[in-house]
């Protein structure tokens, strides 16, 4: 166990909301509670609502929810689980990588710069029609073997 947590660089931490340690990876801010993550996932919403003109009150019935239900969510007291996620995603627009990327940039690379880049490139593959991303796969898959190759001959010299 001691080697995977190395690997995956997890160091052992305390969060208010659990009451035994836990492992987690840090982002690049040090590590964030399970609170602090719910408040970036907030004022995400928030502001995926706000983008589309759109009051408490007129999304949470696109939801099924009350108003004063849904204002927990966008006031991080409630937590979502990953189907209301998706729900907004449909209703709003937006994909879930954005969400989690405001939540743990760290998810996405190992610096600021690198976690940008990689979510940038992300949001324009999707955009890209299917034909686009077909040949892009094919030629990232050939630039990747290329890769694999390259590293295993430098090991072999080695």
């Amino acid at each position: 166990m001691d080697a995977y947590k190395n690997k995956m660089e997890l160091i052992e931490t305390i969060d208010p909301e659990i009451d035994k340690p836990v492992f987690r990876r840090p982002g690049f801010e040090g590590i964030k509670t399970l609170g602090e993550i719910d408040e970036r996932i907030a004022t995400f919403i928030r502001k995926a609502r706000e983008d589309k003109d759109l009051t408490r009150a007129e999304l949470a019935p696109l939801l099924g929810l009350s108003m004063q239900v849904y204002g927990r969510y966008e006031r991080a007291f409630s937590k979502m689980h990953v189907t209301r996620m998706i729900h907004l995603c449909e209703i709003l627009g937006f994909m879930p990588m954005e969400m989690l990327f405001s939540a743990a940039p760290h998810l996405w690379g190992r610096t600021p710069e690198e976690a940008r880049d990689t979510m940038e490139l992300a949001q324009q593959v999707v955009s890209l029609p299917h034909g686009t991303k077909r040949d892009l796969l094919a030629l990232v898959k050939k630039m990747v073997a290329l890769e694999r190759a390259a590293d295993g001959a430098d090991k072999h010299q080695s």
